[in-house]
């Protein structure tokens, strides 16, 4: 049989988004340059529409043309590597989709270097994991409007499915797709941190035990919070230790690792000149855990005496809910402004709204919030910011103080709360009308005569400021010692 979707790369998502290709009617043939993935795909594939090929010549022969190739490579070199290999072989009018977390700067160089080529190139986000992959992930390509509507059918049959439809549409041009689904791991790594954090003060200073926090986890799932993160963190609590019986959470070394998209985030957050605080944070805590050796030997350095908590069981968890409700809803705010500026500054052409459609389904951050968050860019598609949205003041408003609250009870049990504090200073911030940058600037033109702006009149200011010492020079000794 010819083939209507090729796959090169079986290992855990190729082989199950494959198997989702076959589950929806469409003849596909995988590739993997091990022997072993293509055994491996065989026996799950029984009595479906897919059979493996021994090499890669033999894999583009099996397909129909103009043929519907997508990788799932591991990101960087090995893409390229791949598609060295590929382009050889395949024609005009074929289509390449690049399902890998590849960084958004590479898919722009491949897109660029195939435009000739009479080749379509897609570089598309694909999120959902293992299982998103088999049963309907959200799917995120970019590239061009016509390659897309070559794929459409086959990209909306294997995407989840939500009450808007299926969890795909064309994202925008270029690299929009990657760097859409970029921003989508940088709100991942963010919420993942809040709810660490609130973990953390509900164990520590609240006293909850796994039980109980299966319960409050569980429990706000069924409110505002519903979200997949916090389904599968309230699951996460009752899974027991096959070696040692006891609750497997406790027995987990607390060093999280990551592959870089949250980093990429934040670099293109400063490139950009777009604040992502709650983001940046949480990067730089995963970093911080992961210094285990260090952390440990510095417990034993410093020591403080945290203040007892008198804060009931009760009115901790309505905190930490609403305080988390607070960093999560800044988490996207800060997410979707950072591609809402990266779209304008690329012509990405991406529409927000579309972009939380997408999410709805299938994605890791899929949440509740997505809806209230579609409606405010439906209502205003140039909304720079929901923190500017009458559909948010009210909630965000209410949320701060409890965010305030944790926030006290953290710093006094000696805890860190990194991105909760990030979320509160980043929306003080951004709803004070004078900061005191007006200091920074007259420093910069002290110092350097970077000059500054005036607050009565417009144009470019420099102050010839007195009693300007060289750099060079000493310190003055302070007196008295």
């Amino acid at each position: 049989m010819a083939a209507h979707f090729g796959m090169i790369g079986l290992g855990t998502m190729g082989r199950n988004l494959i198997l989702n290709v076959a589950d929806h009617g469409f003849e596909a043939c995988g590739y993997d340059r091990d022997p072993a993935q293509q055994k491996r795909l065989l026996p799950e594939a029984k009595d479906k529409l897919v059979k493996a090929a021994a090499s890669l010549p033999e894999f583009i022969d099996s397909l129909k043309t103009p043929r519907v190739i997508m990788l799932l490579v591991p990101a960087g070199k090995i893409v390229d590597n791949v598609l060295t290999d590929l382009l050889p072989l395949v024609q005009e009018g074929d289509i390449i989709i690049d399902g890998g977390n590849s960084h958004f700067i590479d898919t722009e160089r491949r897109y660029q270097q195939l435009q000739n080529s009479g080749v379509h190139f897609i570089g598309m986000g694909v999120s959902g994991g293992d299982e998103g992959a088999r049963f309907g992930p959200s799917l995120m390509p970019g590239g061009n409007k016509e390659s897309y509507e070559l794929v459409k059918d086959i990209l909306e049959a294997v995407a989840a499915k939500s009450d808007e439809g299926p969890c795909v549409t064309f994202i925008g041009n270029t690299a929009a797709g990657h760097y859409t689904k970029m921003v989508h791991n940088g709100i991942e790594y963010a919420i993942m941190q809040l709810i660490s954090e609130v973990y953390g003060v509900l164990k520590k200073a609240g006293q909850f035990n796994n039980e109980e926090l299966h319960d409050l986890f569980a429990k706000w799932n069924e409110t505002e919070l519903q979200s997949f993160l916090v389904e599968i963190t309230a699951g996460v609590f009752l899974k027991k230790d096959d070696d040692t019986g006891k609750d497997l959470v406790d027995m987990i070394l607390d060093k999280a690792k990551q592959k870089g998209t949250g980093m990429w985030t934040s670099q293109s957050a400063m490139d950009l000149n777009v604040p992502i605080p709650v983001i940046d944070a949480a990067v730089s805590m995963r970093y911080l855990s992961a210094l285990k050796e260090e952390r440990v030997k510095n417990s034993r350095l410093h020591s403080f005496n945290g203040v007892k908590n008198t804060v009931g069981k009760d009115q901790l968890a309505r905190v930490c809910k609403n305080a988390l409700h607070f960093g999560f809803l800044l988490s996207y705010a800060q997410g979707l402004q950072l591609l809402s500026v990266a779209s304008a500054q690329y012509n990405y052409g991406v529409s927000i709204a579309e972009v939380l459609r997408v999410w709805k389904g299938g994605c890791i951050i899929r949440s509740a919030l997505l809806n209230d968050l579609r409606k405010a860019y439906l209502r205003d598609s140039s909304l720079a910011n929901i923190i500017s949205s009458p559909l948010f003041q009210p909630v965000l408003d209410e949320c701060r103080k409890d965010a305030v609250t944790l926030l006290k009870l953290a710093m006094d049990n000696n805890l860190p709360a990194a991105s909760l504090a990030a979320s509160l200073h980043y929306f003080d911030a951004y709803i004070t009308d004078r900061l005191p940058a007006n200091l920074i600037q007259a420093q910069r033109d002290y110092f350097g005569a970077h000059t500054y702006e005036r607050i009565d009149k417009t144009g470019v200011f420099h102050a010839e400021w007195e009693s300007k010492s060289p750099l060079a020079a000493p310190l003055q000794k302070p007196k008295g010692d």
